[in-house]
């Protein structure tokens, strides 16, 4: 059970980035569709839910040990030659999203600093970018594992601050502004985005599989801890109010409104989250080169400084649903399987 655990805290933390525990990739995806966006987050996590356990049980049967192999699994045909060059073309776009949810995460870093402690986000953004570079220097994977701490606090944080607001939100969600269509499209793109970065690490994780029982238990608990703190973040939402949509880090707009204790510990758990989820996002992309990382962990941290200025929402609205088609394409090929 205690390998089991684990593995559901990693799926967990790589669901739960700077965008979810923030509030607003629930607020794009979900909230703004009201009570049909939950029934969308619970499609959305159904989803997820058969695509952890359909990778999961390819590694598992196949011996998959990278990326590429499992495309080659999930793009068979008869035709193979046909859909060769398909393969690398969804190889390289899966990377380009990698580094860009990494530029989203340095944004989300300087979008707490400039809503939260009022300083400029640069300054917030510079400051991880500066730390990341660091780390990929010396290669340290080892921070990554700070996931398997950080996120049973962060979970028992979101569940307790639900608590806390459940009064209020049982008011104020009948009064959500809300959009009357699209809320299913959104739950689809919702799971294809999420996809995309969740298979890879899936991949990683076939070492701690020992037994294909264990692919259903991981599946299952991840879905519903998935839905749980979804269902929670939607509801904490509704304590926002009207001025929501021109919110970067609605969650911690919520929590400033609380005692001292709790905002500092949501920003500690927060900022750990964002920065554990960068190192691992940009150690993915790194690997790609054998040559040059210095000089290429330079270049994308300074772009990722500079990209922060277009906005932590405005990335996650016009980057997230871009590769959530791309997810969905990659959903049709596991499920054909």
């Amino acid at each position: 059970m205690k390998k089991t655990l684990k593995i559901v805290f990693v799926i967990i933390g790589t669901l739960i980035g700077a965008g979810f525990a923030s509030g607003q990739e629930i607020y794009q995806f979900f909230y703004a569709y009201g009570i049909n966006g939950l029934i969308g987050l619970v499609i959305s996590t159904i989803f997820l839910t058969y695509a952890i356990y359909k990778v999961l049980k390819i590694v598992e049967k196949k011996k998959i040990k990278n990326y590429k192999q499992l495309l080659e699994e999930i793009v068979e045909t008869k035709s193979k030659k046909r859909y060769l060059n398909l393969k690398d073309i969804i190889n390289n776009i899966i990377s380009l999203f990698i580094l860009i949810t990494f530029f989203i995460m340095i944004a989300g870093f300087g979008a707490y600093f400039e809503e939260q402690l009022k300083i400029n986000h640069l300054i917030g953004s510079s400051i991880l970018a500066v730390i990341c570079f660091f780390v990929f220097q010396k290669n340290v994977k080892g921070v990554v594992k700070v996931n398997e701490i950080i996120i049973p606090f962060l979970i028992i944080f979101i569940i307790l601050l639900g608590g806390l607001t459940i009064k209020d939100s049982i008011v104020n969600i009948q009064n959500i502004e809300k959009e009357k269509t699209g809320w299913i499209i959104s739950s689809f793109l919702y799971a294809g985005y999420n996809s995309i970065l969740l298979i890879p690490v899936l991949i990683t994780l076939k070492d701690f599989l020992q037994k294909r029982s264990q692919v259903i238990k991981v599946s299952i608990i991840s879905g519903i801890i998935t839905i749980l703190l979804g269902s929670v973040v939607f509801l904490i939402l509704s304590n926002v109010g009207s001025q929501i949509k021109q919110i970067e880090l609605p969650v911690a707009y919520v929590v400033s409104k609380m005692n001292n204790i709790i905002q500092i510990i949501y920003g500690a758990i927060i900022m750990l989250s964002i920065f554990t989820t960068s190192v691992s996002l940009g150690n993915s992309f790194l690997s790609n080169f054998s040559k040059n990382r210095t000089i290429i962990s330079i270049i994308i941290c300074i772009i990722s400084i500079l990209s922060s200025n277009i906005g932590f929402s405005k990335l996650i609205t016009s980057a997230y649903p871009l590769f959530g088609v791309l997810g969905i394409i990659q959903l049709v090929f596991l499920y054909k399987i």
